[in-house]
C-alpha cells in the first residue's frame, strides 16, 4: 500500500521554496530562476508526463548541494534523511571501474524497487564529472515519457544530477562577458549552454559522455551556477555568523572575505572556492 507521504500533494511547497531561494541563495538570479520554472512546472501538473530531471552544473561552493538540498527539504519531511529520498556519490557507491556490470544491475533494481515503494521519489547523483561512463545510462529506462517501464508508474519522481563539470567553463564565459561589459546579472542561459553542453556531454571523462539520456534529451532543466564575487562571499560569512548565533563583526567579515583566494589574478573578480570554506575559516578570525 501507498505511504500516505507518496500521494499528497506538494504544490503547497512551492511559495516556502520560492521564498527560500529568494532569501538566502547568494548570488545565483539564473539558478533561482530554471529551479522554480522546473519545479513549479513539475508540481503543478497533476499527470506529468515524465518525471523531472534537472541537471546542476558549476565550480565548488557556488550553491549546487546547498540548492538540491533545499528542494528535497520542501518536498520531503525530512529532508535528505526521508526513506524516499535516494543519494547516490559515484566514490562511495561505485568505486571500481571494473565492476560497472554489477554497478548497473544493482543501480537498475534500486530504483525500480523505490519506485515500486513509492512513485514520489528523488534520486540524486552527485559528482556526475566522476561517475564511470556509461554506468548512468541504465536509468534512461525511468527518465523518459513511457508511461509504465518494469510495471511502475514512476512520473512524478525528481532526479537531479551535481556536477562540477562545466564549471570552469561558466567562470570563462562569466568573465568574457564581464570584460565585455556584460553585467552578471544579466547572463542568459543562452550564454552559457554551448559552453556547458561542450564541457559536460562532449568529454570523454564525464560520465554524461556519450549518454543517451543526452541524446534523448531527457534532461529537462540544465541549471549553470555562477562564480561569486565578493560581496556575495560577504553575504555568505554574514549568514554563516548568525547561524553559528555569532555577532555580525563588520571587521570579521571583510576579513574572512579577503581570506579567501580570487581569480583571475590581476583583477581578482571571483572566489575561487565560492563560499565553501566560509565557515571553517571563520573561526581562524574569532
Amino acid at each position: 500500500r501507498c505511504h500516505p507521504a507518496c500521494s499528497k500533494s506538494w504544490l503547497h511547497f512551492l511559495s516556502g521554496l520560492e521564498f527560500d531561494l529568494a532569501t538566502n541563495l547568494v548570488g545565483q538570479p539564473l539558478v533561482r530562476q530554471q529551479v522554480m520554472k522546473g519545479v513549479r512546472g513539475f508540481l503543478e501538473n497533476q499527470n506529468p508526463v515524465k518525471p523531472l530531471v534537472m541537471s546542476f552544473h558549476g565550480s565548488t561552493g557556488t550553491g549546487k548541494t546547498y540548492v538540491s538540498s533545499m528542494v528535497i527539504r520542501y518536498l520531503f519531511q525530512g529532508g535528505l534523511q526521508s526513506p524516499y529520498v535516494h543519494h547516490f556519490s559515484p566514490i562511495v557507491h561505485f568505486p571500481h571501474a571494473e565492476q560497472i556490470e554489477q554497478y548497473k544491475e544493482s543501480l537498475k533494481h534500486w530504483i525500480q524497487g523505490n519506485l515500486t515503494n513509492c512513485g514520489r521519489s528523488a534520486f540524486l547523483f552527485d559528482e556526475m564529472d566522476k561517475m564511470h561512463p556509461g554506468l548512468i545510462d541504465v536509468i534512461i529506462p525511468f527518465l523518459g515519457p513511457s508511461w509504465v517501464v518494469y510495471g511502475t508508474n514512476y512520473r512524478k519522481a525528481v532526479f537531479i544530477f551535481i556536477s562540477n563539470a562545466g564549471g570552469e567553463q561558466i567562470n570563462e564565459v562569466t568573465l568574457a562577458l564581464w570584460r565585455a561589459r556584460k553585467d552578471r546579472e544579466e547572463i542568459s542561459l543562452q550564454d552559457l549552454e554551448p559552453a556547458i553542453s561542450k564541457a559536460v556531454f562532449e568529454n570523454p571523462q564525464s560520465g554524461f559522455w556519450k549518454s543517451g539520456i543526452i541524446n534523448e534529451h531527457l534532461i529537462d532543466f540544465v541549471v549553470p551556477f555562477l562564480p561569486l564575487k565578493h560581496h556575495h562571499v560577504k553575504q555568505c560569512v554574514v549568514s554563516e555568523l548568525i547561524q553559528q548565533g555569532l555577532e555580525v563583526s563588520l571587521s570579521i567579515v571583510q576579513e574572512v572575505t579577503e581570506s579567501i583566494p580570487y581569480f583571475p589574478e590581476e583583477e581578482k573578480l571571483f572566489s575561487s572556492t565560492g563560499c565553501k570554506t566560509v565557515a571553517s575559516r571563520i573561526s581562524f578570525f574569532l
